[in-house]
């Protein structure tokens, strides 16, 4: 999608003589450096990229690489995680692992409102290295054996994201301790549900959650006996009941490092072991524990590591999505496994304008300048809204210079041709918002718009990888080739996995639908997870084996092939919902149009069978909407100008108008909506830590508004 510009028809020809005499000098040095079996990124997007190797449009699709086997591991005979992390300590035992930021200092900041926030001033990363890291591994798993801990007998994992983290669960998969994952967000009910479905006597938490969510627990979990908390010091003067032991990673360490501890024979795993069990964020309901083996995830990362070229120890990797969320943690093995270095932050310390930094103080991206960052549409959303906000704001020969110049990028690229005189006079400071150094984003937890993925492609000077795959198959399913620039697609499947297309009926898809096969999505391959942990019913619903003994998972999600092999989610069975007139709505499509609205910082599109049309609680963006009201002259505070009738019906037209210009049909338009005060977080419980929408936590909590936007007909 271009963006639009009131430029004058002088200024664009100046603009273009100028990029036309550049690319006229440019063009013969390019002609004679560039090899002779070089290809423009448009001749590689149109090569095939996937086949269904039955030869029928149902599939299964594979990888053109993969079409006689799948890819299964990174080497051969290192099929336990513990191994992998091995090899690559004997390759870079010097290298940087692990870096987190010192704290410099912490105060608090009261805002105008008489809200008081914690700001903090980090200094530089300080890194450990590959074989420190190995040491620290040993150490800890060694103490967790000593507290007690065997070998096939769950321990549990509930912590932010942080170098500790990892160090805790490298230790686990050593000494062959299947590691229980749950989210840092989940409430008290969620948590309890995990640790006792899963039987579990050791915990890892941090001090903060430690305070916050596990002590108001302790009752409930009879079977807890030890908690280890990563930070150094821990709070004196708090009480525990009888029968629980509190201690530091620190010490642990030092217990595990004792002579005849640290000489005690150790159980490898195999890699059939379960080395993972991943509980769900409850987007649907209680969460599920998923059973992960090694050979699993190393399956998964295998698939993943192609799709990314030349990754080795010159790349930089900024972690702060939640390790307990599978794209995260596959991420960051995929790092492991090829000797990158791992910089920690968090949401509130990202950027330069995150939350906890202190105004005039650098935030982590610009300190640490990855190559390497994972993210989900949600906070590329924001990335993109906020530039925009940023443009709108230029002087009138910058803006003009800045859609001038996007534009002509994106024809550019349309063509397969890059634009480096663009990136360095226009695009270099945008660039610098996530560190200036970038080479690969990848996009992963849920649709990405199309305007958005465009938008990062060019202004950010890098491709952006969109993903698809689920808890389920490690994470792992499709990812776009990098070189690939079409947008709202997720790519050909992985190396590692095959994809299958099952008819739906009910919902209208079929594999034998024209121009492209189209129907539920099934992944099929070694990456496909060993079912939910003590739950045979959902096991049989969602997971089966084929003849050739190969596991697959239906996903529940609807994709259509493209005819190089590409797929395309285009609907999702839970999301579909029938009108009282017989139209289906997408709730999923119709969200992540309206997302692309200025107005819209969140959206949830709802609908009942027993009404004729759709309504949708929104989350406005606070300085589009304040401009709004000024425009409207209607005055008050945010929550006043939320509850406005006048502001609702206002931006109601504006939702209309960009569902419109997306040519959604008439009924899949919200007819009402309710606009939210507070913004929607994992805190909330309204959505997960992917930030994905927790429907059945947002029908309740807008209970009250359903039954006044249908009541009032």
């Amino acid at each position: 999608m271009r963006l639009k510009q009131d430029v004058s028809p002088v200024v664009v020809v100046i603009f273009r003589l100028l990029v036309w005499l550049y690319s006229l000098i440019s063009y013969l040095p390019y002609l004679l450096l560039r090899s002779s079996d070089s290809q423009s990124f448009s001749d590689c997007s149109r090569r095939v990229k996937a086949r269904s190797v039955s030869g029928h449009p149902s599939g299964p699709y594979r990888d053109v690489e993969a079409l006689r086997t799948l890819a299964t591991c990174l080497q051969p005979g290192v099929s336990t995680l513990d191994r992998v992390f091995e090899s690559s300590v004997c390759r870079f035992p010097h290298f940087d692992c692990l870096g987190t930021r010192d704290l410099l200092s912490e105060e608090d900041e009261t805002q105008e409102d008489g809200r008081v926030f914690k700001k903090v001033i980090l200094g530089q990363y300080r890194w450990i290295s590959y074989d420190r890291v190995y040491k620290e591994v040993r150490a800890f798993g060694s103490g967790l054996a000593a507290l007690g801990q065997k070998p096939l007998k769950n321990i549990a994992i509930f912590c932010e994201t942080r170098a500790e983290w990892i160090v805790a669960a490298q230790a686990c998969f050593m000494y062959n301790f299947p590691l229980v994952t749950l989210y840092s967000t989940l409430g008290g009910p969620a948590i309890a549900h995990g640790l006792n479905e899963a039987e579990v006597s050791h915990i890892i938490t941090s001090k903060e959650l430690l305070e916050t969510k596990i002590k108001n627990i302790l009752l409930e979990v009879p079977r807890l006996q030890h908690i280890i908390v990563v930070d150094d010091k821990l709070k004196s003067g708090s009480e525990y009941p009888r029968g629980i032991s509190v201690h530091s990673m620190a010490a642990v360490k030092r217990l595990g490092a004792l002579p005849e501890n640290a000489s005690r024979q150790r159980r490898p795993p195999c890699a059939s072991d379960v080395a993972v069990i991943m509980y769900t964020s409850g987007s649907t309901g209680v969460p599920k524990g998923v059973m992960i083996s090694h050979s699993n995830i190393i399956a998964g990362i295998t698939g993943m590591a192609e799709r990314i070229p030349n990754l080795g120890e010159d790349d930089t990797y900024i972690g702060y999505l939640p390790l307990a969320h599978v794209l995260e943690l596959s991420a960051e093995m995929v790092c492991l496994a090829h000797g990158c270095r791992i910089g920690y932050s968090s949401p509130q310390t990202l950027s330069d304008q995150s939350t906890k930094i202190k105004k005039g103080s650098k935030g982590d991206i610009s300190i640490l300048r990855p190559t390497l960052m994972a993210a989900v549409p949600e906070i590329m959303d924001r990335i993109y809204k906020n530039v925009m906000l940023k443009v709108e704001e230029m002087s009138v020969f910058q803006r003009t210079l800045f859609l001038l110049a996007y534009n002509y990028k994106m024809e550019q690229l349309a063509m397969g041709y890059s634009t480096p005189l663009c990136d360095k006079l226009v695009f270099r400071k945008v660039r610098v918002l996530l560190g200036g150094r970038l080479r690969v984003l990848l996009s992963g937890g849920a649709p990405l718009s199309a305007a958005t993925q465009r938008f990062m492609n060019i202004c950010f000077c890098c491709p952006v990888g969109q993903g698809y795959g689920l808890t389920e198959t490690c994470g792992a399913g499709t990812i776009s080739q990098l070189w690939d620039y079409s947008t709202g697609r997720v790519g050909a499947p992985l190396v590692c996995c095959e994809i299958q297309l099952k008819d739906w009926i009910e919902g209208g898809y079929r594999s034998t639908d024209r121009p492209c096969p189209r129907g539920e999505i099934l992944v099929g391959g070694p990456n496909v997870t060993m079912g939910y942990y003590k739950n045979k019913q959902k096991n049989s619903e969602d997971f089966f084996v084929d003849k050739k003994g190969q596991r697959w998972f239906c996903t529940g999600d609807i994709g259509e092939f493209h005819g190089d092999g590409c797929l395309k989610i285009i609907d999702r069975k839970k999301d579909l919902v029938k009108l009282q007139a017989g139209e289906y709505v997408s709730l999923g499509k119709v969200e992540a149009v309206l997302k692309n609205c200025p107005l819209v910082d969140n959206i949830c599109a709802y609908a009942n069978s027993d009404e004729s049309y759709v309504i949708g609680f929104v989350v406005p963006n606070q300085k589009q909407l304040l401009a709004l009201a000024e425009r409207r002259r209607v005055r008050g505070l945010w929550e006043e100008l939320c509850n406005n009738p006048v502001i609702e019906e206002e931006v109601l037209k504006v939702i209309t108008e960009t569902a419109l210009t997306a040519q959604l049909e008439r009924f899949e338009i919200p007819r009402k909506i309710r606009l939210s005060v507070e913004p929607w977080t994992p805190e909330t419980g309204l959505v997960t830590d992917a930030f994905k929408l927790k429907r059945k936590e947002l029908k309740t909590h807008y209970q009250n508004d359903i039954e006044r936007m249908y009541g009032a007909k």
